[in-house]
């Protein structure tokens, strides 16, 4: 890890990350991942919570350039941009070999399922168990039992999340677990980059 601001971004390469969340299925013991750039690392200085939950994760991956320049000044020279939406079509591709399961949860109504027909027609073998757009104001007690109840009901072996910063690294950390799945991420947009909802910027930007 390499502190920026107080915040330990994982020294990693896509490859690395890709491989230990590997690991974590195996074992199935859970993580979650945040895929954190400037918003979160400035986000946690105002807040103290939000700080100790990227603390928490099993990877805080360096999503946003700035975070591998400093991994570089660290001396940490074979960190690489560990970017959300890559690393989704990335795990996506693998998951389709290995036979992973997925869950997505966030999204507005209808995104998560556009998502899932993107990525099981440019990935043979894909599967999903399942997608929940929850509402945007806070689950009542009721509605989180159930919410918990049918994830673990389905048992993926992910679960993407697609909340956008900071509610999705506040959910992970409070769910992880009460589902008993391996590995959550945390995503954001790239619910709506692969469902076609959001254009990207040009890759050389």
């Amino acid at each position: 890890r390499v502190d920026v601001l107080g915040i330990p971004v994982s020294a990693t390469t896509m490859a690395a990350a890709l491989d230990r969340v590997d690991g974590w299925i195996a074992t199935r013991v859970p993580h979650f991942v945040t895929f954190t750039g400037v918003h979160g690392v400035m986000e946690s200085q105002s807040d103290p919570d939000l700080a100790e939950i990227h603390r928490r994760a099993g990877i805080v991956a360096p999503d946003g350039m700035p975070m591998v320049w400093a991994a570089h000044l660290a001396g940490q020279r074979d960190t690489t941009r560990v970017y959300g939406p890559d690393f989704m079509l990335a795990m996506a591709e693998r998951a389709a070999t290995k036979g992973y399961s997925s869950f997505f949860y966030g999204g507005r109504e209808g995104v998560a399922d556009q998502l899932v027909a993107s990525l099981q027609e440019r990935f043979p073998g894909f599967i999903s168990v399942g997608t929940c757009c929850p509402p945007f104001r806070p689950l009542d007690p009721a509605e989180e039992r159930d919410v918990v109840e049918r994830i673990r009901s389905l048992a993926p072996d992910m679960i993407w999340v697609g909340l956008s910063t900071p509610k999705q690294e506040r959910w992970m950390a409070e769910f992880v677990d009460r589902l008993d799945v391996p590995v959550l991420l945390g995503v954001g947009a790239a619910f709506d980059i692969h469902s076609g909802n959001l254009r990207q910027a040009p890759r050389w930007m």
